[in-house]
């Protein structure tokens, strides 16, 4: 059996902006990699074979830190895993899109990816790792809408929300033709952070 570990990137400064990411190439700040330092601790008494990242620098530098810290090697980086494409809002707060948009700004259409097609590109991977990596422990490092919008489109009765919470740890595995979550965002690691 295949068991997947979706880790959502460290925090950013425009995380802490409350500004959509997006596709943009944002860094970590300084508590981002303090985060993926605790992760990879408490990874570093688990069993995972390899790493596979987004190719955002944000996601990159998150694995790039585990991956030293824990001893995983970072086999291969993934498209699919990219966040949403967030259009004209990327780099923006809420407050900034209803002062440009309105408070209806979700239904204009600006140039956003569809929340099916970010699913649909999580799901994809999900399959192919599952299908091409037998009895392996694989770490994904992704973005948070890619990981919480694949969840809701596998597992629709468990999720109908999502948040997911930087460095956490979401654990899917796929028995008899159906996927299950066994552990969902889970942050206990930044219980050691001062």
């Amino acid at each position: 059996m295949v068991l997947i570990g979706f880790i959502r990137h460290g925090i950013t400064d425009w995380n802490v902006q409350g500004k959509a990411l997006g596709l943009s190439d944002q860094p970590l700040n300084e508590e981002g990699r303090q985060q993926a330092e605790a992760l990879a601790d408490r990874l570093l008494k688990e069993p995972w074979d390899m790493i596979i990242s987004s190719n955002l620098s944000r996601a990159q530098e998150t694995a790039g830190i585990i991956a030293a810290a824990a001893g995983i090697p970072v086999c291969l980086t993934d498209d699919r895993l990219r966040e949403i494409d967030c259009g004209q809002i990327e780099g923006m707060t809420e407050e900034e899109r209803i002062n440009k948009w309105g408070l209806r700004w979700r239904d204009l259409n600006l140039g956003m990816e569809s929340v099916h097609d970010t699913a649909a590109r999580g799901a994809s991977f999900l399959e192919e790792i599952h299908s091409s990596y037998i009895a392996k422990n694989i770490l994904a490092v992704s973005h948070g809408a890619l990981i919480g919008l694949t969840l809701q489109h596998l597992l629709p009765l468990q999720f109908t929300a999502t948040h997911m919470r930087n460095t956490s740890l979401t654990l899917l595995t796929k028995a008899n033709g159906r996927w299950q979550c066994d552990l969902y965002n889970c942050v206990n690691h930044l219980s050691t952070m001062h």
